[in-house]
């Protein structure tokens, strides 16, 4: 007769490998490093095999190992979902979304892209803005259901995560009046004698706005450079700067009566990624906003 499956070693486990060491897996779960490994050792003596191995300063997962993950992300897949289920049927709350929003993101774009989500009148949508490798920590432990970002799922064999591209905008730039009326020269080259804000290097389009900016003979001046692209438009339309955004932003942008559109940049792109936890999406809004964009 085989022996019942604990489901706290098999949680441990799980940390563990989606963690990649012990280490890390004490941080997230507040407790002692041999008190995680006490656990992962009990799992591995009642299933008779070893899951882990040692890869570099990290852990690695045996074949045996691999196996096990795939049956516990099921499992507490299952798990994480289970009470927002049965309080929302409970109560008549609808379905729940609870998204991370990647701190690199335009935050113009964010409507855009879970559009397609709110269209049902009973979601109850919950966002959390973080930064990027935070939240797929999160995503893994099966604490959001989706992330958006203008990354890509990174290859990671202890994260198994899979992308799913929404989308893709050309950049444009605006000014304020103000500041356009500083120069008479046309599109592009007006950008040289104004004053400039960018993101930072953390966004992903930034090395593309570096490049385009080169290939046109361009040596603005910056004057701000910003990670939350939210305070990058706000600034810009102060009137600190001429700055660039999405297309999907435009719209939004030019309903202000102070912003002027200089130009646009199509061969710089900006692009939109979801990324989930599971190679076949079950939530059905998440799953909306993946169809949305095919």
């Amino acid at each position: 007769m085989s022996t019942p499956l604990n489901y706290r070693h098999l949680y441990y486990f799980w940390v563990v490998a989606k963690e990649g060491g012990m280490a890390r897996a004490a941080t997230r779960l507040d407790m002692a490093v041999q008190t995680v490994s006490a656990q992962v050792k009990a799992l591995e003596q009642s299933l008779g095999h070893a899951l882990f191995k040692s890869a570099g300063r990290g852990l690695a997962l045996t074949d045996a190992g691999v196996a096990a993950m795939t049956h516990a992300d099921q499992i507490f897949q299952i798990g994480e979902q289970l009470p927002s289920a049965v309080r929302d049927a409970a109560t008549g709350g609808g379905l729940r979304l609870a998204v991370g929003i990647s701190d690199g993101l335009p935050k113009l774009v964010v409507r855009h892209l879970l559009q397609p989500a709110l269209q049902d009148p009973r979601v109850r949508l919950l966002c959390q803005e973080d930064e990027f490798d935070r939240l797929l920590a999160d995503l893994a432990l099966h604490k959001l259901d989706a992330v958006l970002s203008d990354h890509p799922a990174p290859p990671n064999p202890n994260l198994r995560l899979y992308g799913h591209k929404l989308g893709e905008a050309p950049m444009a730039w605006y000014a304020p009046v103000e500041i356009a009326r500083r120069s008479r020269k046309p599109f592009p080259e007006c950008l040289a004698e104004l004053p400039v804000l960018l993101p930072t290097q953390h966004a992903a389009v930034r090395p593309r706005l570096d490049h385009w900016l080169e290939r046109q003979g361009l040596h603005p001046r910056i004057a701000g450079e910003f990670e939350d692209s939210a305070l990058l438009a706000a600034f810009g339309r102060s009137g600190m700067g001429a700055f660039p955004a999405s297309q999907w932003s435009r719209e939004e942008l030019l309903q202000d009566k102070r912003i002027r559109l200089l130009g646009e940049a199509p061969d710089v792109v900006e692009q939109f990624h979801l990324i989930s936890a599971e190679r076949r999406i079950n939530h059905p809004l998440v799953q909306r906003m993946v169809d949305a964009t095919q």
